[in-house]
């Protein structure tokens, strides 16, 4: 894809983009996670992010031409539209994680909320999907973050991500967006207070993308034209 897509277009892809990416970091807490059950539900989160992804490439192929396999993992790695919050390798980490979980989870309900309105019904639709299964993914960041706050350590490494990841979650959105975000971090995270930055914005890739691109589009590159 080496001409811009649509401003549309160019939405599903950002989306899509940010899901796979998440999806893929969020797959590398699996056997190494504090606890047993967190092995299995970073799993599900990470393979349901995935499948979101998935569904946004189709939709997006729809107006490109091409197939999903083809934008998931086909493009050279500056073409990706992803945030690079997501693109941070925060594996071993556990604090930073649950930070930028949360805080991903609340920008992205401000997200799907834009999709389920969009005039396009297939889109609106998938929004309307993708609801239903994040619920579970924000009450799971929710859930962890209330069980961090409860003692001091665990507090102070979860703020610490917070202060840290901040400027990264507000490049997810835009615009008003931002201001809501902000509004929703203050009320779900009242230990925190959203400091004033500068939004890490898209369009620049973290130093870890280049050697995650290299992992994910590893075998499609070995067997060209393979199937998702």
């Amino acid at each position: 894809m080496s001409s811009p897509a649509p401003p549309a277009v160019d939405h599903l892809l950002r989306l899509a983009d940010d899901e796979l990416i998440l999806g893929w970091r969020d797959s590398e807490w699996t056997g190494i996670a504090p606890f047993l059950e967190e092995d299995v539900a970073f799993s599900s989160i990470a393979q349901t992010e995935i499948g979101h992804a998935r569904a946004f490439y189709e939709l997006a192929a729809r107006e490109l031409g091409g197939t999903a396999d083809e934008l998931a993992f086909d493009r050279r790695p500056e073409e990706y539209r992803s945030s690079p919050l997501v693109e941070l390798r925060l594996v071993h980490d556990w604090g930073r994680t649950i930070a930028r979980h949360v805080l991903y989870e609340l920008a992205d309900a401000i997200r799907i909320a834009e999709v389920k309105g969009s005039p396009d019904p297939d889109v609106a639709g998938l929004g309307e999907k993708i609801e239903r299964e994040e619920a579970y993914h924000r009450m799971h960041a929710q859930m962890w973050a209330d069980r961090l706050a409860e003692s001091e350590e665990g507090r102070k490494r979860l703020v610490a991500g917070l202060e840290e990841l901040w400027p990264y979650a507000l490049g997810l959105l835009e615009g008003e967006a931002r201001e809501r975000l902000t509004a929703d971090v203050a009320e779900r995270l009242p230990f925190f207070t959203p400091p004033e930055v500068e939004p890490v914005e898209r369009g620049e890739h973290v130093d870890e993308w280049a050697a995650l691109w290299e992992e994910m589009t590893m075998v499609r590159r070995s067997a060209p034209g393979g199937q998702w």
